[in-house]
């Protein structure tokens, strides 16, 4: 059990709505439906569905963000992620990396603990227990980058998804190379839209943000010596 996973989910019943798309920028076709993730079964006809809440305050965030860049979009990587589809991609990340090590098939028991903590790092267990939900199938959670006016994405220096340390939202903070400064002031001005618009960032994801689920209430009660928040939106 991750930290973020002892939060109490009181489910506010708010919907699951699509992503308004006038206001957004898009990755089309969706990145895990190529792949074949498992959407068939889903509660939403798409991945770019979030609760109706997160939706304001994201379209909040795209404001803020066009005040400095007027130009510039939020593009959605993803959104809503049945735990199916979790499941599906964290056994498709998990044969990549063993591919990439050489492994055999079937990955040993002592490889296969190694690659599946690595994998757990980034992403969520997909776990069917409605007191653990993974953050995507809350419908709180978006995986999300810029894009300029010719919707050419906006360098972060490694893409979504990589599992390295480059994913890390501070990773080039204190660099010193040219080429990689602007990776972490692009970032900044992400990450500075969405938190400014109620948001909170995955520790281990520049591109990941929360609001409202047991993440969002476990980040912000770290830095709140008050009263203690819990989640309002538990699995959708």
């Amino acid at each position: 059990m991750k930290p973020y996973q002892q939060i109490a989910i009181d489910e506010c019943g708010e919907p699951l709505v699509p992503i308004p798309p006038e206001h957004f920028a898009f990755e089309i076709p969706h990145p895990y439906q190529k792949l074949g993730a498992p959407y068939y079964n889903s509660k939403a006809d798409s991945p770019y569905y979030l609760r109706q809440g997160v939706i304001d305050s994201l379209i909040a965030a795209q404001t803020q963000l066009q005040q400095n860049h007027p130009k510039w979009k939020i593009l959605i990587f993803d959104a809503y992620r049945p735990v199916e589809v979790q499941q599906f991609m964290v056994d498709y990340t998990f044969n990549q990396i063993a591919l990439a090590q050489g492994c055999d098939f079937p990955v040993s028991e002592d490889k296969r603990q190694v690659i599946i903590e690595h994998v757990y790092q980034f992403w969520a267990v997909p776990s069917m227990d409605t007191t653990t939900p993974p953050p995507h199938s809350t419908g709180a959670a978006l995986d999300i980058t810029l894009v300029d006016e010719n919707n050419r994405r906006i360098d972060m220096g490694s893409p979504i998804d990589e599992i390295s340390e480059r994913s890390y939202p501070d990773y080039f903070a204190n660099s010193n190379h040219p080429q990689e400064q602007p990776h972490h002031r692009h970032r900044q001005i992400l990450k500075n839209a969405m938190i400014n618009a109620g948001f909170q960032q995955h520790p281990n994801e520049w591109w990941h943000f929360c609001l409202g689920d047991q993440m969002w209430a476990w980040l912000t009660n770290q830095n709140n010596s008050g009263s203690q928040l819990i989640a309002r939106y538990g699995r959708y």
